[in-house]
Parts: C-alpha cells; structure tokens; sequence
C-alpha cells in the first residue's frame, strides 16, 4: 500500500481510532525515548566506572614495581604474583608482557588465559573490545625496571554486564509492550468517554431530522467544553424551532388574510360575468365592493413588505436624532390633524438636550403606528397621553390610551404577526395584526426595547426605550430635528 493511500484510510477512520492510535503512538514514543535515554546512562556510565578502576589498578601496579624496584626474576616472582593476586578483581586479567608482547606472568581472576587474542591498539588507552556476545575493556601500560623492558596490560570482562544489560533489555521490551497495550485500552477509554457527547449530539440530530424539532440532548452537570456545547446547540436548537414556528404561523396567517380579499374579489367578479354586467346597481356594489378589497389587499402587501425591511439586520450608518422633542411634537401635530375628535396631551420637554439613536422616518413610523392602534381602540374617552424623559443613555417615549385595554394572557403575544386580541373588532378597524410587529422590529434594530402595560377597559400604555447620548457629547450644530448619518 502506498503512502497516500494509507494516509488517506487514516483519515477515513472515525475519530475514536485516530485518538486512540495517536494517544498510544505518544506514549510508546514517550516510552521507548525515556528507555533508550536510561539505556545510554546506564551503560556510559558502568562502563566510565570499570574504566576509572582500570586505572586506578593500573597505576596502583606500576607504582609498587616503581617504589619496590622488583626484578623480573624468578625469585620476585612470588612477591609480585601475591601483589597481583590482591589487586586483582572478578572478571578480569592482569598480565605482565615482554617487549615481544609474550606473557610472563598471568594472574586471571573467572577469566580464561586465552593467548595474545586481545592486543590492545594503543598504549596507555582502555579500549572496548566486543566479539560476539562477550565485552572486553583491555588496558595496556609500559613499563622498564633495570634491564626489563615490557608492558603491564589488565583485561576487564564485561560479561556481568551483559547480563545485566540483557536482562534489562528484556525487562524494557516486556514494559514496552504492556504499555503500548495499556495505551491502547486508556486511549480507547478516553477517545470513547470524550465522544460520547459528540455521538449523542450526532443521534440527536438524526432524531430532529426524523422526527422533528422537539428533540434536545442532556447537557452534563460538570459545565466542561462539551457540556457547554451541548447547552449551545439545545439554546440554538430552541431559536431554530421558534424560528420555524414563528415561519409556519406567518405562512399561516398570511394565507388566510390573502385569502379573504382574493376570495371577495372573484365572487363579484364571477357575479358580475354571470348576470351582473347588465345591472347597474349589483354592477356599482361589485366595483366598489372590489375596489374596497384592493385598497385593503394592497394594505396588507405594504405592511408585509415593511415588515420584511423591519426584519433586515441591517448596521450600514449610525442614524442620530437632534432635538427629539420638537420632531415629536411635529409628528404628533400632524396627527391631531387627521384625529380633531380626540385630545393629545404631550409632555416632552424633558428630552431636551438629548441626541436619539434612530433616524427620523423611523421614528415617525414607530409613532403612528402606536397612536393608530391607541385611537383604534379607545372607548368613550378620547385622550391620548404621550410622555417623554430621559434616565441616563436611554430615553423612553410612553404613548397611554384609555380604552379596552388587552387581556393579561394576550399582553405578551400582541407584537406577534397577524396576532389580534379581538379579531372581530380588529377586522371592523381594518387592521391586518403587523403594526406592532412592524414597530418592534424597526425599535430593536436601534437596540431598543418595546414595552406595554394595560388594563382591560382601563387602557394601555405603550414604551418606547430608545439608546441616547447627550447633545454635548456629540459636537456640531442643526436645525431642530434634523438627522445626522455617520457611515
């Protein structure tokens, strides 16, 4: 199998393997590094040991011919092989040589006289010898008393050590091989225990895709990565849902508020081809019954396309609004224009000296549509209260009615889509349920917030909390509601 082949089945295998390959391949790797490094100072340094007792013997030698001027003679012959007898250690020979290298005296401690086999290379060395299986240290000094001119060589057996280093060998080899397979069996035991989640995600969304969205997973009590992940995609997962549903009952709704005009709009055409066309009367209350269910069609289509805008998550400028109060009380005149039945009571002189965070068409927006749905459903008092302060960076804008007032279980669902509390009434008004969406919309794109409070057949009040700064803080001179877009 080729390189690129076997790399390209490692990276075909599951994750789990990979772990527990990779963990175990990191140990051995660990492992056979921490034995080798033992090895080599184990072995340096029994062999730096043997070799500095060669010497020390070595010298201890030539210093007793030295000191005792002893002839070679056969008479010193004892004296000199007793002293080498008690130099001598296990393992090892000491030889006295001739200039022809032949031995004249051996003393050899478990250690064969085998001959001149073992010449060292160099004088005054110590030279590791190996053959075989067998180690030799082989050390080989000059040495001249009277008319004797020879060498003085010790030969130190290693054998000992061999041993010693096979049997650690082999005990490393053994170590080496139950690590690997411990390595194995912890690697697959954490690669298992570290994807479980993963794996219980992965068969959570297999059951989402065949069963539906409803499906969480079990986050872990340890608050780890993994758990923390697992409450991410549970988090996501329920906005995904939401999304989805919120989708579904936009679809919903839409469909049923198209239906209804299209569905008008053939019956009076149908009656008009049939019988229709000949008579002024039913031809006269077809046309406007029609036209009536365009301008309301038309209505509809507007506010979804404005909705849909609302919605964009759009950051391109900074839109900033100088000397709020005055454009409130502009947008607030026009409309009492349209309304001279009802009375507008307006106190925002406490937002002067304020900048907003919103552009102007937006907030003229936000404003009709809550003072439309106010006046829609006020009741006998026609009153209408618009307040305006600020509290630090945010300024709140308050729009209070005194009508019908919307039903405590209906309070948290009346900025939703095509959501009405009194869908009769609300059909007589003519409103299509996507104002108030509309309004919250445009609000949270400025990082505002919408707020209601009501009272059934007390009224509601509506809050408008919008971002601010102090018109101090932002140098430059405008007119009286003018828009400044930094982009």
């Amino acid at each position: 199998m080729s390189l690129k082949s076997w790399t390209g089945s490692f990276l075909r295998m599951p994750i789990k393997f990979k772990l527990t390959l990779w963990s175990t391949l990191f140990i051995m790797v660990l492992f056979v590094g921490y034995n080798a490094l033992q090895y080599i100072i184990m072995e340096q340094w029994i062999i730096h040991r043997e070799k500095r007792n060669m010497e020390h013997s070595m010298n201890a030698i030539l210093n007793y011919f030295l000191e005792e001027e002893a002839d070679l003679t056969t008479k010193n012959l004892g004296n000199i092989r007793q002293y080498l007898n008690k130099m001598n250690r296990d393992d090892q020979r000491i030889r006295i040589l001739g200039a022809d290298n032949k031995p004249i005296l051996t003393i050899a401690n478990n250690m064969p006289d085998n001959g001149n086999e073992y010449q060292a290379k160099a004088r005054n060395e110590i030279e590791l010898y190996r053959q075989d299986s067998s180690s030799l240290l082989i050390m080989q000094r000059p040495i001249t008393i009277f008319e004797f001119n020879g060498s003085v060589e010790i030969v130190k057996s290693l054998a000992q050590y061999e041993d010693l280093r096979k049997t650690i060998s082999r005990a490393m080899l053994y170590f080496m091989l139950g690590a690997i397979a411990f390595s194995l069996l912890v690697g697959w035991l954490l690669a298992r225990n570290l994807l479980k989640p993963l794996q219980a995600m992965a068969l959570t969304m297999r059951s989402i895709q065949n069963k539906g969205m409803q499906e969480r997973m079990q986050p872990a009590s340890n608050g780890d990565e993994i758990a923390t992940l697992m409450k991410i995609f549970n988090d996501m997962m329920d906005k995904v849902e939401d999304s989805f549903q919120q989708q579904r009952r936009f679809v919903e709704d839409a469909s049923h508020e198209l239906r209804t005009p299209v569905a008008i709009i053939e019956g009076h055409l149908a009656l008009l081809r049939r019988w229709g066309r000949e008579d002024p009367v039913i031809l006269s209350e077809s046309l406007d019954a029609s036209l009536e269910e365009f301008v309301r069609l038309k209505r509809l289509v507007m506010e979804l396309l404005a909705l849909s805008r609302a919605e964009q998550d759009i950051h391109a400028f900074e839109a900033l609004l100088k000397n709020p109060a005055a454009v409130i009380r502009r947008i607030i005149d026009r409309f009492a224009l349209i309304h001279p039945e009802f009375t507008l009571d307006i106190d925002v002189d406490r937002v002067d000296g304020t900048i907003l965070m919103i552009s102007n068409e937006h907030l003229e927006q936000i404003l009709l549509i809550l003072l439309d749905n106010a006046i829609k459903y006020s009741l006998e008092r026609k009153v209408i209260t618009v307040q305006a302060y600020s509290s630090g960076n945010q300024v709140d804008i308050a729009i209070t009615d005194y009508g019908m007032g919307v039903p405590a279980k209906d309070l948290p669902y009346i900025t939703d889509r095509f959501y009405r509390v009194d869908k009769a009434r609300s059909r007589e008004l003519g409103g299509n349920g996507l104002g108030l969406a509309i309004a919250k919309r445009l609000i949270e794109r400025y990082q505002g917030t919408l707020a209601f409070q009501s009272e059934e057949n007390a009224g509601t009040t509506a809050t408008i909390s919008l971002p601010c700064i102090r018109e101090d803080a932002k140098p430059g001179d405008g007119e009286d509601g003018g828009v400044v877009r930094n982009g």
